[in-house]
């Protein structure tokens, strides 16, 4: 395969549904199980497929309490407000997807629980060169009836009874060669609003523009949330499911690196902060906050573990409400994002060089400071540079930490 047709898959997650039917009071794909959010369930399976690339959310127009609750994930989770209608909401999504993208899978957040299998099965079937369209559905198990009503009362009745082997119900995420699917959308500027209306997947649109759509297994897991009721189901899933994970699955720790370097204030009235503990008896050290490199630095390495971006994307000097705050707070608001990203942490090591602070004496005072901030271990330790270099001079001090991260056990895997 040439480097022009190496797969590179994109996501485009609907989320822009108002929940009508759910009752909620909110868009649907705000509505939480177990703590987190349908969307946001959604997304740490989609982000669990090697092949995906870019993932593009589309969220609820002129309502930014989704985009806000989504701000900790990767980069490649973009989102982009949604349309008058499931059509345009994808229309929109497509409009964001990268050029070099091969494949397009097209998911709603309200099956947020389809099993990253299911997204795998899909790509394999699009991996057939004769394949451009192929999507997951499940058997029908019960009597499936047309009905009318009669000409006289208006009551309903039975008009025809399908033989229930030529029937499946149809599930996402559904998968689409890039180009066959902007093609197919493209058509819908010809469609009348009533038209629109009436679509109602994305295998229908490009089954009128003449591709053939094959079918693949569907998930039990991909349920859709649609009726209070199917919150109840899918909270029963996602309880039985992490047990059989607690109980069988390993889980892989992910390990993340940090540095951070700050430099002896030239003013002598700043305090020296380091390792949340404050050294009456040294200048402190210059930044955008207070300067505490040990805390930076192993905020750094959570965000390197969980791959949630850097220090600079969450506490960068384009943030003014950062200044000045204590790298215990920092800490604290790294520990959040990370949690909140679907990730339990497991330890953090720091090791600073500096000529000062004198720190031994108070290293366990460190450590039970910062463990209690971050709710898991923190070892720190010091070391001097053997008088080279900035920190041998006392002109500065350089943090190094490390980081290590699992992910919480999840359903569907």
């Amino acid at each position: 395969m040439s480097e022009q047709l190496e797969e590179s898959v994109a996501v485009i997650l609907v989320a822009a549904g108002l929940g009508t039917r759910l009752g909620a009071g909110l868009p649907k794909a705000l509505v939480e199980v177990h703590g987190r959010s349908l969307a946001e369930h959604a997304l740490d399976r989609i982000l669990d497929v090697d092949a995906v690339k870019e993932v593009i959310v589309v969220v609820p127009p002129e309502d930014s309490r989704l985009p806000e609750r989504l701000a900790y994930y990767p980069t490649q989770v973009r989102t982009v407000p949604g349309g008058n209608s499931r059509a345009a909401s994808v229309r929109n999504g497509l409009a964001a997807v990268s050029s070099q993208i091969t494949q397009i899978l097209v998911h709603d957040a309200a099956r947020a629980f389809a099993p990253v299998a299911q997204y795998e099965l899909i790509l394999s079937e699009l991996r057939k060169p004769e394949v451009h369209a192929a999507i997951p559905a499940l058997a029908v198990t019960d009597t499936i009836s047309v009905v009318g009503a009669t000409a006289s009362t208006g009551s309903p009745i039975i008009i025809e009874t399908p033989d229930r082997s030529t029937l499946r119900a149809v599930q996402t995420p559904q998968g689409f060669a890039a180009q066959t699917l902007i093609d197919a959308h493209a058509q819908l500027d010809h469609y009348s609003p009533e038209d629109l209306e009436r679509v109602t997947d994305d295998a229908s649109i490009v089954r009128a523009h003449g591709v053939e759509v094959h079918v693949v297994a569907g998930d039990a897991r991909s349920l859709k949330v649609t009726h209070p009721e199917d919150l109840h189901t899918v909270g029963r899933l996602f309880t039985t499911a992490a047990t059989k994970n607690s109980e069988h699955n390993l889980v892989i720790p992910r390990v993340g690196n940090g540095i951070d370097v700050h430099a002896v204030s030239a003013d002598s009235s700043r305090q020296m902060w380091l390792a949340g503990l404050f050294f009456p008896e040294d200048i402190g050290l210059s930044g955008h906050s207070d300067g505490d490199a040990v805390a930076h630095a192993a905020c750094d390495a959570l965000f390197s573990a969980s791959g949630i971006g850097d220090l600079g994307t969450h506490f960068g000097v384009d943030r003014p409400e950062f200044a000045g705050a204590s790298g215990v707070s920092l800490l604290a608001e790294a520990a959040r994002l990370v949690r909140g990203a679907g990730f339990e942490i497991g330890n953090v090591a720091v090791q600073f060089v500096a000529r000062r602070p004198r720190f031994a004496a108070r290293r366990e005072e460190a450590n039970q400071l910062l463990s209690e901030v971050l709710g898991a271990p923190v070892s720190v330790t010091a070391t001097t540079s053997d008088g080279l270099g900035y920190e041998g001079e006392g002109a500065g001090v350089t943090a190094y930490a490390t980081a290590l991260v699992y992910r919480a056990a999840k359903e569907g895997q």
